[in-house]
């Protein structure tokens, strides 16, 4: 629900109540501009999925150091996996982006962080972290079992 411009990923630590992280972070670039409206859990649809995630383990693939995440929620995110849906680093996640293009860069559906945080914070969740990519869409409030 909020722009790409603004931060919007935010770590917390519920045993402490605090919060570890808050930064920008990108969506998919047929998600939408702006504002992430459109979602899909299909291969190549260039959209990001909303919904709960676990995530998992780490590699260094071709976007750098990633995280592998499993969608938790059947028809809406689960194939996440074979979508290579990861979290990582990217250089259009970055304040001097927005400057020059009016919006934040956007990805092939992963959540992208910026160069330079994106490895505290994906060391900071890997290995069984809960992810809740938030949306206020229709068609995932109506279908998320979860949710209900």
């Amino acid at each position: 629900s909020k722009p790409s411009t603004e931060e919007r990923l935010f770590v917390l630590d519920l045993f402490s109540g605090t919060v570890l992280f808050k930064t920008l972070v990108a969506h998919g670039k047929n998600s939408g501009t702006l504002y992430a409206k459109s979602f899909s859990n299909k291969a190549e649809s260039f959209e990001s999925s909303p919904g709960f995630y676990i995530t998992s383990k780490t590699y260094e693939g071709h976007n750098g150091y990633s995280l592998v995440l499993k969608g938790c929620e059947k028809g809406v995110n689960d194939q996440a996996e074979s979508r290579a849906i990861v979290m990582h680093g990217a250089p259009y996640v970055s304040s001097d982006f927005i400057n020059r293009n009016g919006f934040l860069g956007r990805s092939h559906g992963c959540p992208a962080l910026p160069l330079g945080i994106h490895e505290k914070i994906i060391n900071t969740i890997k290995n069984g972290s809960c992810i809740f990519a938030y949306a206020p869409n229709l068609r995932y409030l109506n279908k998320s079992a979860l949710l209900r």
